[in-house]
């Protein structure tokens, strides 16, 4: 299996049939299952919590790479960890304690992820990357689905690269946003190796749409 990953997100599934909808995934041969959680206040959408992901994880064997857009993620740690999240990756701009909440959510028994928004450096994350197990860059700005990926990160994800390299490191670097069988191309040449992808593979064949993924992966 190559260590390329993809990630639907389930925020562009069908909200009233999860259980179906994550056996569907199942059957894509895809990896994980990227769970988008809003809470009205760090992006103005809201979207669902750890009683969610509670409920969906009786029906899935997937990694549940769960993605919090909210303030103060250091409060929810222990509920995500109960909940059944495999990664749960914070943002850098929502906590003064990126530091201490990374080690929190790999103590929780979490694999830790921290997350940066298009317009924030590099530079912000540098000091932390040795406790991440995933840096996930957004290729879009946070909070709602269905936007077109910014074509400039991909400089950024190539200079996260080679950060990586010189500090002897191995996170995974994951891009979310406007990922589909063109700009996936873009991310992947860069560096990336998990790939978000949300209306791309839920708005029409959803097998279609992996395969088209993983063709530009193992090409």
């Amino acid at each position: 299996m190559s260590h390329y990953k993809i990630a639907p997100s389930i925020l562009a599934a069908d909200y009233a049939n999860f259980e179906t909808e994550l056996k569907r995934l199942e059957e894509t041969g895809v990896e994980y299952v990227h769970i988008d959680v809003m809470d009205g206040h760090f992006v103005p959408n809201i979207s669902f919590g750890a009683d969610v992901v509670a409920a969906m994880r009786p029906h899935s064997k997937l990694v549940f790479d769960c993605h919090l857009m909210v303030s103060n993620p250091e409060n929810h740690i222990e509920t995500f960890a109960r909940a059944g999240a495999d990664i749960m990756t914070i943002h850098a701009e929502a906590t003064v304690h990126i530091h201490g909440a990374l080690q929190k959510i790999k103590a929780a028994g979490m694999k830790a992820g921290v997350v940066i928004n298009p317009g924030t450096p590099l530079a912000s994350i540098e000091h932390v990357l040795n406790l991440a197990d995933q840096v996930l860059l957004m290729t879009v700005n946070p909070g709602f689905g269905g936007q077109a990926y910014i074509p400039e990160m991909a400089d950024k994800i190539a200079a996260l690269a080679k950060m990586r390299q010189e500090k002897g490191l191995d996170f995974d670097i994951e891009v979310d946003g406007g990922i589909d069988d063109k700009t996936i191309r873009s991310a992947k040449d860069a560096g990336a190796n998990v790939f978000v992808a949300g209306s791309y593979l839920f708005k029409s064949d959803l097998q279609t749409g992996v395969n088209a993924l993983r063709a530009v992966l193992n090409d």
